[in-house]
């Protein structure tokens, strides 16, 4: 048992879509997706500065995640976002902050000694 699954199931699920996000080019191929519904992944490569290698890793870590799907179209991928899963994801996300939300508003004070 490693470490990871000490904690909560949705704690870990949160985990595994925040580390998705967390690199922008990630980010910029969901944006990318949501703004232009579906795309081939040669299309997705030509909007980023990236090699279409590096592409090809980003989109197989937010497919493995569910976050997109890839339909094959002779030699090319199709992509599109995973609404449902995406929406999920969110929901955990909203879950996790509610109580930081609706908590009191305060200040973190932070004493400089110099």
């Amino acid at each position: 048992m490693n470490k990871s699954e000490k904690f909560d199931e949705s704690l870990q699920e949160l985990a595994k879509f925040a580390k998705a996000i967390a690199h922008p080019a990630r980010l910029s191929i969901l944006k990318y997706l949501a703004e232009i519904q579906t795309c081939i992944s040669g299309d997705i490569s030509e909007h980023l500065p990236l090699s279409r290698t590096t592409v090809s890793q980003h989109l197989k870590e937010l497919k493995e995640l569910g976050l997109i799907h890839g339909t094959v179209d002779g030699l090319k991928i199709n992509y599109c976002l995973c609404n449902s899963n995406i929406s999920k994801y969110l929901q955990l996300f909203d879950s996790f902050f509610e109580p930081i939300r609706s908590g009191k508003e305060f200040d973190c004070i932070i004493n400089n000694h110099s």
